[in-house]
């Protein structure tokens, strides 16, 4: 299903004919999990305007100049990400981690850094950090600034490589997304940011997953561009595929334990019976033979 403010871009891609695609600019996001008694569950978050992310979805970003700066740095080295990735651009894995951490924090405060291995810095909802999540939101202080003063360092060790998934090769904005996951430390909370924060909950991904043919969490949200539509309209194809693989595991461990390759996945537009969708390399079987998902 094609989200309705992709519509245009994709009518005038077909009408004039391929063409060489935009940049995409790199970028990172955070899959927040915690276990609940109706199965897993996922932080999902409204962004306002058009964002190659989605309507919905997990905390992110595109990648920053500062997350070049130096940090105290605790878990994994950049190298060992980079392999992970299976990117030779050690540079570029590091800028991966240290967005996805910034990003998480900034939208929802949860924050994966502390002063050594054993710690994690707690009671991140306070009004105090709240002004330093504006402040690195607004880009009025460094994120590294922010951890220097407090004498944190990121926590690698904190994070799990999902997937990488590259926007369409129509649309205005691009994005090539790594996906990360991630669970709260204690005596963390996810909370909306002050000034931009719209709308952001804990979901049930088997429940969100049911109720994709419905319009029931668009119109929660509320907002012009989400009531009245339907998950696939809502949220990125990727989004939607890792919802619906949460939805299917039996829990956090079993979701993160997953043995994920290094893969690039992009959705393809095509047209099927005068309808415009999204197909989608979603898995590999077996036989090495890609799987379609529309």
């Amino acid at each position: 299903m094609l989200p309705p403010d992709l519509e245009g871009a994709a009518q005038s891609w077909l009408e004039h004919g391929e063409r060489t695609p935009r940049a995409a600019r790199p970028a990172s996001s955070v899959v927040l999990l915690r276990d609940a008694p109706t199965g897993l569950e996922t932080w999902l978050g409204y962004r306002p305007g058009s964002s190659p992310l989605g309507v919905l979805a997990f905390p992110g970003g595109s990648l920053e100049a500062s997350d070049d700066d130096a940090v105290g740095w605790l878990g994994p080295t950049a190298q060992h990400w980079a392999e992970q990735m299976g990117t030779d651009d050690v540079g570029l894995a590091r800028r991966y981690v240290v967005g996805a951490i910034r990003e998480l924090f900034e939208e929802t405060g949860v924050l994966l850094a502390g002063p050594d291995f054993s710690t994690t810095v707690e009671a991140t909802s306070t009004p105090e950090w709240m002004r330093a999540r504006e402040a690195v939101a607004n880009q009025e202080k460094s994120f590294t600034d922010v951890l220097a003063k407090r004498g944190l360092s990121i926590r690698s060790d904190l994070l799990k490589p999902l997937v990488n998934w590259l926007s369409p090769d129509f649309t205005h904005r691009r994005f090539n997304t790594r996906y990360f996951a991630a669970t709260v430390p204690v005596n963390q909370q996810p909370t909306l940011l002050g000034s931009k924060g719209v709308w952001g909950r804990w979901v049930c991904a088997s429940k969100v997953i049911a109720e994709r043919d419905t319009t029931a969490l668009g119109d929660e949200v509320g907002q012009e561009n989400t009531t009245g539509l339907k998950l696939g309209q809502l949220l990125v194809p990727g989004s939607e595929i890792m919802l619906e693989k949460m939805a299917a595991a039996n829990g956090c461990i079993a979701y993160l334990s997953y043995k994920r390759k290094a893969h690039v996945y992009q959705p393809k537009l095509v047209e099927e019976n005068g309808t415009l969708m999204l197909e989608v390399e979603a898995a590999k079987t077996v036989a090495g033979e890609p799987q379609r998902e529309r």
